[in-house]
């Protein structure tokens, strides 16, 4: 049986819900964004009559007012944005219970042997969001999981776009190559290098040639780019596995010299680490993303001969990546990414030497650390280095927040 895949995605979720508790903003160019005076004012999403004036997701606020001096903005409310998120995938519930959750504010629906025909679910999914709860979604339905996914990113908002087997090539392939789910982009920029500007070029590459360029993911763009991804949509309550695990920040004020930068590398390594043997698991790379107050970012990564989950470890090679990008300072925020995981599970390698006991031990004292924080609040306990910062004033260990756990792609 052909296999009938819907991905259904909110348009401009966080705009659009507050424009649900404020409806005047339904008239005028609005933006979801952090704010100024913290350092974080950064649009973290906008409505249709902002984004007609050029306004992006990513940007700093500054520059999204220089675009559009009319623009009005909001502190967001991710309480309101995840009761929200329940009640759209509450919906998509009604026809299949083979939904995987790609973000906050879209999924994947598997509605494979349904009485309904996909086309009739993703127009009754699209008016049931809107009636019910004043949201507009645009849903894409094909074949396979990528055409689902690009197929809601082409017709926006409150659409639904169809992609088949027999029309794919004529829809898809004309599209830029960075629409494509898995080209980031730093990806898009080396393919366009090797003067390939379209999803069909890339569909056209040989195969060999696209491992040689990208390894293992070369291989994967190519079953992408020519329809043949067989990924499954998983069900919603099957334990999530993520790919990597994060922890960003921009302070209070600019990093200014390494004393900063270590103090912030050590807060952020410390929640990775927590979340690690949350999830029960260890990493095998360790990424590092400093961006500069011109907000140009630079990120450099490399891997380790074990699988770790000790702050320790992690904020030390952290630091030493951060001292190899060399970003002329000030720096404006930092972000550390644990990656290639593995299942806590794994046999470790004893040695001579005592250091894999020794590390057996600091795991006992981590997840105890993790036990008290857990009842008493991330404040409760933490490093002595961390008390330097009372005193700097760049941040307050207690907001840094938890590791955020990334799946399918990473988010800006």
């Amino acid at each position: 049986m052909k296999r009938s895949i819907l991905h259904v995605d909110c348009n401009n979720f966080f705009a659009s819900v507050e424009s649900v508790y404020q409806p005047q903003l339904k008239n005028v160019p609005c933006a979801v964004a952090g704010r100024s005076e913290d350092r974080h004012g950064i649009i973290l999403a906008k409505n249709e009559l902002a984004k007609k004036y050029g306004v992006s997701t990513g940007e700093a606020v500054w520059q999204a007012v220089r675009k559009c001096p009319d623009l009005v903005t909001v502190d967001p409310h991710f309480d309101r944005y995840n009761k929200y998120s329940k009640l759209f995938k509450g919906i998509c519930f009604r026809y299949t219970d083979l939904l995987e959750s790609f973000g906050i504010d879209e999924c994947w629906l598997d509605v494979t042997g349904n009485r309904k025909s996909p086309l009739e679910i993703a127009e009754e999914i699209r008016r049931s969001v809107k009636e019910e709860y004043g949201l507009t979604v645009s849903v894409g339905v094909s074949f396979n999981k990528v055409f689902a996914k690009l197929g809601s990113d082409m017709k926006k908002p409150d659409a639904v776009t169809v992609i088949t087997e027999d029309d794919f090539r004529s829809k898809v392939w004309p599209l830029p190559v960075g629409d494509l789910l898995g080209v980031g982009r730093s990806v898009s920029k080396r393919l366009h290098s090797y003067g390939i500007e379209t999803i069909g070029e890339l569909a056209d590459t040989d195969p060999d040639t696209l491992r040689r360029w990208f390894g293992r993911s070369g291989e994967q763009l190519y079953r992408y780019a020519n329809g043949l991804d067989t990924s499954r949509v998983s069900r919603f309550d099957e334990k999530y596995v993520p790919k990597s695990v994060s922890s960003g920040s921009t302070p209070y004020r600019n990093i200014e010299n390494d004393a900063d930068a270590r103090i912030l590398i050590t807060a952020l390594s410390e929640n990775i680490a927590s979340q690690l043997r949350k999830l029960e698991l260890r990493a095998r790379m360790i990424s590092v993303n400093v961006r500069g107050c011109d907000l140009i970012h630079v990120s450099h990564q490399s891997r380790f001969e074990c699988n770790i989950s000790d702050s320790t470890q992690i904020a030390e090679e952290a630091f030493r990546l951060y001292k190899e990008i060399a970003m002329p300072l000030p720096v404006r925020s930092l972000t550390v990414c644990a990656a290639e995981l593995v299942p806590y599970t794994d046999e470790i390698q004893l040695d001579f030497s005592g250091e894999a006991l020794r590390d057996s031990k600091k795991e006992s004292v981590n997840r105890a650390v993790d036990m008290i924080r857990k009842r008493y609040g991330y404040g409760a306990v933490y490093r002595a280095l961390l008390m330097q910062d009372r005193r700097l004033g760049m941040f307050d260990p207690k907001e840094i927040g938890d590791a955020h756990p990334v799946g399918f792609r990473n988010k800006a």
